[in-house]
């Protein structure tokens, strides 16, 4: 007897698999990557505190602003605080990260190189950078602890980069500098009646003044 078996046969609709792929017709969904919508929110944050107080600028308007609903932007952010905070956060970093100089550069070279990169950030992002500014004179002790911290990582590359010793008196007119170059860009912003060339050179020129005159006080 043939104990040999027919083999089976397996009809096409067994073989077919459903088919898997969307339709070329239809698109898929635009949506942001959840990093490139945390940046988008930060700078539409900065863009809105920058004109109107902390105050003026609701949540409802920052997420119809931002296109979103109020659920999506509370996702990110749980209050406007932490959007404001984290927005000048970014904006402090942004600034530290663009104003640091090449160190092989000399004293005066790396302090006008930094004022020219100090500058070109407060034009390039202007209302990140009145944001930042105008974010640390209120009563809010993180919020300006942001601005603080900001300010004593520029006064320090600064002293470090001085042939003289850092004495409280250059560090107290390091910082005092300091306060006449912010002073002196959020001007420069409002009017942009001076050259930045010339602003560079005149406040270059004060830093060198400045230092040479504390390092001779007794």
């Amino acid at each position: 007897m043939d104990r040999r078996v027919a083999p089976r046969t397996v009809t096409k609709k067994a073989r077919t698999q459903p088919a898997q792929s969307e339709s070329p017709d239809k698109p898929p969904r635009a949506r942001l990557l959840v990093d490139e919508r945390r940046a988008q929110l930060l700078a539409l944050g900065l863009s809105l505190f920058a004109e109107r107080s902390y105050d003026e600028v609701s949540i409802d308007e920052l997420a119809r602003a931002a296109g979103v609903s109020k659920g999506l932007l509370y996702h990110y952010f749980p209050t406007k605080r932490d959007l404001y905070t984290a927005a000048l956060r970014h904006a402090a970093q942004q600034l530290l990260d663009e104003t640091q100089p090449p160190p092989e550069l000399l004293p005066e070279d790396r302090a006008r190189r930094g004022i020219e990169t100090y500058l070109s950030f407060a034009e390039r992002h202007g209302p990140a950078y009145v944001a930042l500014m105008r974010g640390g004179l209120g009563a809010d002790r993180e919020i300006a602890n942001i601005l603080e911290e900001t300010r004593s990582t520029i006064a320090q590359r600064i002293l470090d980069a001085l042939p003289i010793s850092a004495t409280p008196i250059v560090r107290a007119a390091v910082r005092g500098w300091i306060g006449f170059v912010e002073a002196t860009a959020l001007d420069w912003l409002a009017h942009k009646q001076v050259d930045r060339g010339r602003l560079v050179t005149l406040l270059t020129g004060l830093l060198v003044d400045v230092v040479g005159r504390a390092a001779i006080t007794i």
